[in-house]
Formats: C-alpha cells, sequence, structure tokens
C-alpha cells in the first residue's frame, strides 16, 4: 500500500507438542535457518530465533499486510514437515497449538533480542513455564491454564 509507513515488531513463542524435549542442539541451527526461510518467503524479517528442547522464540519484524496468526500456521505447518522429513526426531514432531504473541518498541529491541540469544542462561534459572506465565501477566494477558500447557502425561490419559 502506497504511503502505508510501519514498524510492527513481535515476539513469537510456542511449544512443542506434549512439551516433548524434542529440538536437538544437533539440528536447532538448521531449524532456525529453515524458518528464517519460511518467513523471509512470507515477506516478513526475522530478527532473531533462538529454541530450548521444547519450545522456540522469534523476533519478528511484520508488515501489516499479513495476519500473525497466519504466519505463525504457515511457520509451525513448514517446520514440522521440514523437522520429519530430516527425522531430527523419533517420533512424529509437532508443534503444540496456539501461542504466544508480544508487541515491542523499536526502543526495546535490543533487550527482546538479548533475552532470545540468552535463552540457555535464562532457563538455567527458571523453567518455560514460569517464563511464560511471567510474559502473560507482564502483558495483561487473560488467560485459562487448562489451556496454557500441554504436557505429555496430558496426553497420555
Amino acid at each position: 500500500m502506497a504511503n502505508t509507513y510501519t514498524k510492527i515488531y513481535i515476539h513469537v513463542v510456542f511449544a512443542v507438542k506434549g512439551r516433548n524435549s524434542w529440538i536437538k542442539k544437533e539440528f536447532k541451527e538448521r531449524l532456525h535457518k529453515y524458518i528464517a526461510g519460511i518467513i523471509k518467503n512470507e515477506d516478513q524479517k526475522l530478527i532473531a530465533i533462538n529454541s530450548m528442547p521444547d519450545h522456540l522464540h522469534m523476533l519478528i519484524g511484520m508488515k501489516p499486510d499479513v495476519a500473525l496468526s497466519d504466519l505463525i500456521r504457515i511457520i509451525k505447518s513448514n517446520s514440522s514437515k521440514f523437522i520429519n522429513e530430516q527425522k531430527f526426531t523419533h517420533g512424529k514432531f509437532n508443534w503444540q497449538e496456539g501461542f504466544g504473541g508480544f508487541s515491542y518498541s523499536h526502543s526495546q529491541l535490543d533487550i527482546v533480542i538479548r533475552y532470545i540469544q540468552n535463552q540457555e542462561k535464562h532457563h538455567s534459572r527458571k523453567t518455560f513455564r514460569e517464563e511464560y506465565l511471567e510474559i502473560l501477566k507482564k502483558y495483561a494477558v487473560d488467560y485459562d491454564n487448562k489451556y496454557l500447557f500441554e504436557w505429555i502425561e496430558d496426553l497420555n490419559e
């Protein structure tokens, strides 16, 4: 659109289905590059990405012509297919339903980038559950605890 000027920065967080620890160090760089390609193909900009064995963080610079939920659906479906085709896991890989999306201003980017890059250090002190609840509370997001986390034990019931 002519005469449309935006800077939209979204920190996205989503987890592996059942919170399985399936994102291994041996392939996470390839996964990150693959996701970067998906985002670029969707004409969006990946600013930072990092993952832990059971979840992933991204900072995306978004254009206003795409819905965040559509972009995340494309990222999750294509990256799941890639992980399964590459046989990075012993079982069928899927991402958990849903995601967290949190907006930041341009002045906060360095802080968010460092936060994403330092996930390993951060999680030596705090679990993903603690981290995610803290972010939801910081942003005053209403949530229903029964839909927040899907644990492997829940899937076996």
